[in-house]
């Protein structure tokens, strides 16, 4: 059952197909509402497709999930409306030319004129700006953003953030929506050891709150539940996810998780970016194909 904040993420036999072969396919997960979920694998693995599937901003060609109590494929549309986007390259970019200010403020008007009720634009001006404020305020300490300790304040350009600042200014805007699903893609993308800790830490605290995070990255921390997209090493375990305390990875649930490579491998999570016999091209194609394929929500 879904807590109040977040959303349960299951999916059976998982998986989405483009026209040069499969982006993914055969994922399995059960994981809880809060629960730190890591997408893991090389880029150009399937990484990304799996994450917008997941999130209802792609349509998967293959099995079902449920996001909360909303199964994919049907209910893409009520999945986008509790499914936020953090950082994703190419789908949900900040705009480089705006101040982070204005950045705040264009993504708090988004958020009202797309999902607040109607009567919330009734309001009077200066009441719909206090509650603007307010949520603007609360996103930016979830998200750990400080904006009097960047070099111009609020008024600091977004092309001038580092990158751990500009992860932390789009997961403040995705938090301005109370999401209870939030999605990030390339987490570790051009980040210290340190600045990745802390990354990591950031998303923790977020799960804590209740809102279930889905995060992209090349390497996992041990207290995630892990879907990999990467070949298995033959020689390893049989193990295919770690877990959370509370929450699990169903990967016994993929009977045909024994799709394979080129090389006969086994994927880990059957998160495979492998060919079909009828595909004949590699997995990268297959992925960059299902992304420009996609009509992106």
């Amino acid at each position: 059952m879904d807590s109040p904040h977040g959303a349960a993420v299951k999916a059976e036999d998982f998986g989405l197909k483009g026209p040069r072969g499969w982006a993914f396919r055969g994922v399995g997960v059960d994981a809880a509402p809060g629960s730190l979920i890591a997408v893991e694998g090389p880029s150009g693995s399937g990484r990304t497709c799996l994450l917008l599937a997941l999130t209802g901003r792609m349509k998967p060609t293959r099995g079902h999930a449920e996001i909360g109590r909303h199964r994919l494929p049907k209910k893409m549309a009520a999945v986008r409306r509790i499914a936020a986007l953090g950082p994703v390259p190419g789908v949900n970019d900040l705009d480089q030319a705006l101040t982070v200010a204005e950045q705040l403020r264009e993504g708090a008007l988004l958020q009202r004129r797309y999902d607040a009720p109607v009567r919330a634009l009734l309001r009077p001006r200066a009441e719909r700006r206090a509650h603007a404020k307010a949520r603007i305020d609360a996103a930016l300490a979830a998200a750990g953003l400080d904006l009097a300790a960047l070099p111009k304040g609020p008024r600091t350009s977004v092309r001038d953030l580092e990158r751990l600042e500009a992860v932390r200014l789009s997961i403040a805007i995705a938090l301005l929506g109370s999401p209870r699903l939030l999605a990030l893609d390339d987490l570790d993308l051009k980040l210290s050891d340190t600045e990745r800790t802390e990354a990591w830490d950031l998303l923790r605290s977020i799960a804590a709150r209740g809102i279930t995070v889905l995060a992209v990255c090349s390497e996992a921390p041990a207290d995630a539940v892990v879907l990999r997209t990467c070949p298995k090493d033959p020689d390893a375990p049989d193990a295919s996810t770690k877990k959370d305390a509370g929450t699990k990875s169903d990967a016994d649930a993929k009977s045909d998780a024994g799709t394979k490579n080129d090389a006969g491998k086994k994927n880990d999570t059957g998160t495979g970016t492998d060919t079909d016999a009828d595909a004949g091209h590699d997995d990268t194609k297959g992925a960059d194909d299902a992304l420009a394929e996609a009509g992106r929500a």
